[in-house]
């Protein structure tokens, strides 16, 4: 295992990198940034990702999948920054976690109801909610979701 300050190192020029371009380098250009070889950034990422949670690597592969609260693979949450899209929420309430990254910004996640296909939209700033369409949207955690009979009974 790769010394902590090094995998500290690594995991943040990760997420800051995610930030500036929408996606998280590749090892390869991890290696280059700490100065390693490639072979030392691969098992570097893979010690980073172990370390920090909502993080894991596309099975079977050596490629970063997923550093919360982003994906590095398109989803349905589609974030939109001050009105440029690039980024994608690794699921729902990740995506309301992104506008922490954008201090200052607006935050826009577009994404359809799980349960009816029908487009919600949710725009932040900071700490502020700007607007939720549709106005009565809820969300759902997976134990919210355990406590009721069915998908459609949502509840504020």
């Amino acid at each position: 295992m790769a010394e902590p300050q090094t995998v500290q190192q690594a995991y943040s020029i990760i997420l800051r990198r995610n930030i500036e371009t929408g996606a998280a380098p590749h090892y390869t250009e991890l290696a280059r940034l700490l100065h390693v070889t490639p072979d030392q950034a691969r098992d570097i990422q893979r010690d980073a990702v172990a370390a920090a949670a909502g993080c894991w690597i596309s099975h079977d592969t050596d490629y970063l999948h997923s550093i919360a609260p982003f994906s590095n693979l398109p989803t349905q949450y589609r974030v939109t920054v001050e009105g440029e899209q690039r980024w994608y929420g690794q699921c729902g309430l990740e995506s309301l976690a992104v506008r922490w990254l954008f201090p200052g910004k607006e935050v826009r996640i577009d994404a359809p109801c799980l349960d009816c296909g029908e487009p919600i939209v949710v725009r932040m700033k900071d700490d502020e909610i700007l607007e939720v369409d549709p106005p009565e949207a809820v969300g759902h955690t997976v134990a919210s979701f355990m406590k009721r009979s069915t998908a459609s009974s949502a509840y504020r």
